[in-house]
């Protein structure tokens, strides 16, 4: 089945058009967890996978996604990097979407790597072996279709997909993203453009594509504006929650029919046991039915605003 349709299919069984970051930091691990292990590499990752599958198993019923950014498991080495696909595999096993946010962005056989690595398959002698293999990727698009060809190919191939980066949450994006062309258009239009083009052949049931966009929930203009001139791209969008991003501004991202987004929340999901909301209602040892608690919160308040 289309990528996409298998992500927008969990949303609809969730009814909560919600990814959770994975992006642990050891720092913000509970200490019931982080007190089992010893300081080291190897220690500090299975905490980490710990927390991961406590957080997985709470939730897996009410979100449809995780989004376990790649970088706070390579800065623990390979142990950090067994954590990851650990986790991953973890999530699929309990029927969760999982995009691996890698940000990826090269070209010819470099990029072609990438792709085997996390959406085909690395051929070794006579045969083939799925390395981490997860459902979606995030790609940098700014070398152009030749980084974004393989990871294309690989969608069509494996029934995978990809959410490439349109315009980002963060506050110094603009500095390159909102540049004017000659063509009158803005960098990330550009863009956008590109993504919607790329994703012609891998429109599913639902009218999206496989080839899908991260559109920042920190600049609800832009996103409203994407929307209207990308019909067939379906947006991550990060930046709700810690970032600042509102939920009547998420709700520019979507369509009629409540579909076209699905929205990222990594620390007011994983710290939700440190929140001023569910603090004093959970024990640290509660973590994950804090987690479980702002996720069912997040939910409501994203419905009420997409209706």
């Amino acid at each position: 089945m289309n990528a996409i349709d298998r992500l927008i299919d969990k949303i609809k069984q969730t009814n909560n058009p919600t990814v959770m970051g994975l992006d642990p930091r050891f720092d913000m691990l509970p200490k019931c967890v982080t007190d089992k292990y010893d300081k080291t590499l190897e220690g500090v990752s299975k905490a980490i996978l710990e927390y991961n599958k406590a957080l997985i198993d709470e939730t897996c019923d009410i979100i449809p996604a995780v989004k376990p950014q790649i970088a706070f498991y390579e800065m623990f080495g390979i142990p950090g990097l067994e954590a990851f696909k650990e986790t991953c595999k973890y999530a699929k096993e309990k029927g969760m979407i999982v995009i691996a946010d890698i940000k990826r962005g090269d070209i010819g056989s470099t990029a072609q790597g990438y792709s085997n690595a996390f959406l085909g398959k690395t051929k070794i002698g006579d045969h083939e072996e799925s390395i981490f293999d997860v459902d979606f990727v995030t790609v940098n698009p700014y070398m152009g279709t030749d980084c974004v060809k393989p990871f294309i190919e690989d969608c069509k191939k494996y029934d995978k997909g990809i959410f490439i980066l349109v315009k980002t949450s963060n506050p110094s994006s603009g500095e390159l993203q909102d540049l004017k062309l000659e063509n009158g258009k803005e960098v990330y239009m550009q863009v956008a453009d590109l993504v919607e083009k790329w994703g012609e052949d891998l429109v599913g049931k639902y009218g999206y594509s496989s080839v899908s966009a991260v559109v920042g929930a920190t600049y609800p203009e832009q996103l409203e504006q994407i929307r209207s001139k990308a019909p067939h791209t379906y947006f991550l969008i990060p930046g709700y929650g810690a970032q600042g991003g509102k939920a009547e501004d998420i709700a520019l991202g979507f369509d009629k029919n409540g579909l076209g987004g699905i929205v990222n929340a990594s620390r007011s999901l994983m710290c939700a046991y440190k929140s001023e909301i569910w603090k004093n209602q959970f024990t640290e040892e509660e973590y994950a039915k804090a987690t479980r608690a702002e996720a069912l919160r997040m939910k409501e308040e994203l419905q009420t605003a997409i209706k």
